[in-house]
């Protein structure tokens, strides 16, 4: 049994807290906007600051939006650091900090360097699965950590994940995130040119989306982003947003390297054009609505 804390309790956090919450574990909480009280009433305990949760726990996962949002809870002032430093652990001097956000593998290497230097372990160990994924405990999760750290901490990601893989040294599971970003992103606006192509031809959307399921064209892009493009059902799910920010590390990482990923940033820039018609909430299966806009043309239900 270990003492967990767990920090960013959004879409995805919420859930992932839940499962450790059903297991043995102890676990500390903390989100800005307050821990929820469901999550209380099955023995989450809150608290007021990062700092309080590190204190207590051994384990630390964060599950926050964006890079500088690690890096405040890290190092800013009551932030994941100073506890780390203020005292030991209950089972030894020697903690592990798990980010498992979507943020730049570049900084992600900055952040762990910087935790090694005062004596404590990192992973990175970002999700595919999104709420879906999350809500049943069926997340991919792709591990950055020495092979010790991963060993240690496997038994803990395997509560939120069916298939938790180490990736290789710190980093590489937010390389191996960006893999996934690409390929998501390309897929779900594939998808939503072949339904719009569809819909304009006359066919039924919801007839060819199930005999393509049972083709080398299915996929779970198409199973559930394809229902909610042709159900209208833009909730999200992972918001444009963050879905935009995605594909913002993807090109800057990109440009780093000095490749070129012509279709991630055209799909980028549908991202775009959906936040400014005021899309930043909306799932990011309605990048669909950009591609109607271009065709003067929405997606039609058949109805029987």
């Amino acid at each position: 049994m270990a003492n967990i804390g767990f920090i960013g309790l959004g879409i995805m956090g919420k859930p992932m807290a839940g499962h450790l919450l059903r297991s043995e574990h102890t676990v500390f909480l903390h989100t800005r906007s307050g821990v929820p009280d469901d999550l209380i009433a099955i023995g989450g305990i809150a608290c007021v600051t990062p700092r309080e949760v590190t204190r207590q726990a051994d384990i630390i996962i964060t599950m926050l939006p964006d890079t500088p949002d690690v890096e405040a809870v890290l190092f800013g002032e009551h932030g994941i650091v100073s506890g780390l430093q203020a005292d030991s652990g209950q089972f030894g001097a020697r903690r592990v900090v798990i980010d498992m956000s979507t943020i730049s593998p570049l900084a992600t290497r900055v952040f762990a360097s910087k935790i090694n230097d005062i004596g404590h372990d990192y992973a990175d160990a970002p999700v595919s699965g999104g709420d879906i994924g999350a809500q049943n405990a069926a997340l991919t999760i792709m591990v950055g950590a020495e092979e010790a750290i991963f060993e240690r901490i496997k038994p803990v990601l395997e509560l939120m994940g069916k298939q938790v893989t180490h990736i290789g040294e710190i980093g590489a599971g937010q390389v191996c995130k960006i893999a996934n970003q690409i390929i998501v992103s390309l897929t779900i606006e594939a998808v939503g040119e072949a339904l719009l192509f569809v819909s304009k031809a006359g066919a039924d959307p919801q007839k060819v989306r199930q005999a393509l399921m049972g083709g080398f064209a299915g996929s779970r892009v198409l199973e559930v982003h394809g229902e909610r493009m042709i159900e209208r059902r833009f909730h999200p799910g992972f918001k444009i947003e963050l879905q935009q920010k995605d594909l913002d590390i993807v090109l800057t990482s990109a440009s780093a390297l000095g490749i070129a990923l012509p279709n991630t940033a055209t799909v980028h820039e549908l991202y775009n054009a959906c936040i400014a018609h005021g899309g930043a909430k909306w799932d990011n299966s309605a990048i669909v609505t950009m591609l109607e806009k271009l065709a003067n043309h929405e997606i039609t239900k058949k109805t029987e």
